[in-house]
């Protein structure tokens, strides 16, 4: 009983391991890297904006910023000037 109990256990946290993974390019693109974002203010703007690029939060400081820090990324964050955001 114990070993099926493990076993399932062992199936359960592979799978979930294997779900939450980055894609072979993901990892290409940190490896390329020392550090997973560029600055403290690349790594808040990635997570307040989705991976996808819908509904872009993008201010004039993020665009300064990324230039400034040389933020890099597979996703990049395409946005209308209209769509910028005064600091």
């Amino acid at each position: 009983m114990r070993a099926r109990m493990l076993v399932g256990a062992l199936i359960v946290g592979v799978a979930s391991l294997t779900v939450g993974c980055a894609t072979r390019e993901d990892w290409n693109m940190w490896l390329s890297h020392s550090s997973h974002f560029a600055s403290g203010d690349h790594g808040i703007f990635s997570l307040k904006n989705n991976k996808d690029g819908s509904n872009p939060k993008v201010t004039r400081t993020d665009i300064e910023n990324s230039r400034g820090q040389n933020w890099w990324g597979l996703y990049a964050i395409n946005v209308d000037p209209s769509q910028i955001f005064q600091n």
